[in-house]
């Protein structure tokens, strides 16, 4: 018996298998450039991994893909679809209402689209994956974890904008943050890897999408993204914390409205935008390297903001025991994290630099033993938290089928 782990893209669909009980990892694979002339379909297990082009029309056709493969017999895993017991999906924005994972019901359903203003790229797309296993597993039981549930915590005055405060209580405008799922995983793992449910964390999650954390016991007292996910630090193609009169220039000057330039902050800013070579980090260290130095403004402009982040952090925290790095730049780039470190021997920080460049995977220290804060590197794996709390939300009901 099996839980399924749905992430729906807006053309893409990335699922997971887990066992259930044990939680161990059975399966994975992507659909990329659904409603394209051609997907691409990446799928591996301990006994196959393959990669092919199909025609998926939509994420309904992408799931029944997956399906058909999760149940092929060369893949030796599930007999047939009955196999899966529970399905856990991620869900972007959760608005005030959801501040932990949910059994998804149509009331839930309901409530992720009225939250679609809030995320208007993420939620329709998540609510396709939910449609398209209400139709193809019926009876399954279904999750919803919540991207912006784990920052529930973070105080009022540090999540309140300072507009007038009647549109904040009118229109529900606040900073949610986003990447929950993954900071909260980064807080367990840091807990058990020092030892100490106490914990002033720092949790760096530096991707395509960026944001950071500021973690006490577990607990999110502050986090980088706000009311959606273009705020807070630079990314690879979002431009994070800028002054809104740049808006009003930018709409003044070059006769863009507001949809256009929300559009260009989105979409061709950050790394892309500053290096003018790409949003991919490493793509962007490649042209440094060569001399181009709008490329190595974008590269210290990124860690500087993340940089200056830890400092703030730091602060709200009352100091700070461990900082995390996630996320496929925080996990795989030591020239990142040697950069964002780089200045903040004042916080008792040291790096192994043999232990930093050793690029070995998995979770590891990389401070020296002279440190006075623990540096870890943690994959990400949200999928596992998403089959978590899957597993405990359904287990009752999966019982009883």
């Amino acid at each position: 018996m099996s839980i399924m782990v749905l992430n729906s893209g807006s053309s893409s669909l990335k699922f997971k298998i887990f066992e259930e009980g044990t939680l161990d990892e059975e399966a994975a694979g992507v659909i990329e450039q659904i409603g394209f002339p051609s997907a691409t379909i990446r799928y591996r297990t301990q006994y196959l991994t393959t990669e092919y082009k199909n025609s998926i029309p939509d994420h309904e056709t992408g799931l029944m893909e997956a399906l058909s493969l999760l149940t092929d017999e060369n893949s030796g895993l599930l007999k047939d679809i009955s196999g899966i017991t529970a399905v856990g999906h991620r869900v972007l924005h959760g608005g005030d209402r959801f501040t932990k994972s949910v059994l998804i019901n149509n009331d839930v359903i309901e409530a992720i689209e009225e939250c679609i203003p809030f995320g208007p790229l993420h939620n329709p797309a998540n609510l396709l994956g939910i449609r398209a296993c209400l139709d193809l597993l019926p009876g399954v039981p279904q999750a919803a974890v919540f991207d912006t549930a784990f920052h529930a915590t973070v105080p009022v005055y540090a999540n309140t904008f300072a507009i007038p405060y009647e549109y904040s209580k009118k229109y529900r405008i606040h900073k949610f943050g986003f990447h929950g799922t993954s900071h909260r995983y980064v807080a367990l793992k840091a807990a058990e890897m020092t030892g100490r449910n106490d914990l002033k964390l720092i949790s760096c999650h530096l991707g395509n999408g960026c944001s950071m954390a500021a973690v006490k016991g577990g607990v999110s007292m502050d986090t980088t993204m706000g009311l959606t996910p273009l705020d807070g630090l630079m990314m690879g193609t979002r431009s994070g914390s800028i002054d809104p009169s740049v808006l009003q220039l930018l709409c003044d000057r070059e006769a863009l409205n507001i949809d256009g330039v929300i559009r260009m902050l989105n979409n061709q800013s950050g790394l892309l935008g500053v290096s003018g070579v790409s949003g991919d980090f490493r793509h962007v260290m490649e042209a440094s390297e060569t001399g181009n130095m709008r490329a190595r403004l974008a590269l210290e402009m990124f860690s500087y903001r993340i940089r200056t982040t830890i400092g703030t952090y730091s602060a709200v925290l009352g100091g700070v025991d461990a900082i995390a790095f996630t996320g496929g730049i925080g996990e795989n780039s030591c020239v990142c994290r040697s950069e964002v470190l780089s200045g903040l021997e004042y916080l008792g920080i040291e790096l192994d630099k043999e232990a930093n460049e050793k690029n070995i995977g998995g979770q590891r220290f990389i401070n020296s033993g002279d440190s006075k804060v623990s540096v870890m590197v943690i994959p990400a794996n949200e999928e596992l938290m998403i089959a978590m709390d899957t597993d405990e939300l359904t287990r009752d009901l999966t019982t009883k089928r």
